[in-house]
């Protein structure tokens, strides 16, 4: 699929990592993707970890994974609020069964596994959550980016040039 078709859902919620939110955001879109923004509640403002406000265009209960070609899980604590809601769980269960490509960074795997993403899969993810995502079923490796299928991991914002290329090729490849 050419980028410039491509149509990217990247969740947000209070307590994002500035970072990992605003970087693949102006990565893709200067890739030419169409980007939505997409929360608990549509127009809503969060605040990230320093305050730093991201509008949601759309809410989770009112898109489904027909609207989007990848997902992209922030980190932060994020993840943490997001897994919190019925509808952003089904979104990212569903669109991972579709095989569409989803990109979870730092506590971004949280999300994941609340869902069955990461059974049988090699991920990465931020130290604290290692646990968690191999009590989910994943296979943890420790690397910038990991790759299994259409489950993109990365560890933290220093992983973010890696974790975005990597997911630019997995859109192109759909």
């Amino acid at each position: 699929m050419d980028l410039k078709q491509a149509r990217v859902c990247v969740l947000v919620e209070q307590q994002y990592q500035e970072m990992e939110v605003w970087y693949p955001i102006f990565r893709l879109r200067e890739a030419g993707c169409k980007v939505t923004l997409v929360g608990p509640d549509a127009g809503a403002t969060y605040a990230s970890k320093l305050g730093y406000p991201a509008k949601s265009d759309k809410a989770a209960k009112d898109v489904t994974p027909n609207d989007f070609d990848a997902l992209v899980i922030p980190g932060g604590f994020a993840p943490d609020f997001l897994r919190r809601h019925e509808a952003v769980i089904k979104l990212v269960r569903q669109m991972a069964e579709l095989g569409k490509p989803i990109a979870a960074i730092c506590h971004g795997p949280w999300v994941l596994c609340s869902t069955p993403a990461l059974r049988g899969k090699k991920a990465t993810c931020f130290f604290a959550i290692k646990d968690d995502v191999v009590n989910a079923g994943a296979n943890y490796v420790d690397a910038e980016v990991i790759r299994d299928g259409n489950i993109i991991t990365s560890r933290k914002p220093d992983d973010l040039p890696a974790f975005v290329v990597e997911l630019m090729k997995a859109i192109q490849e759909k």
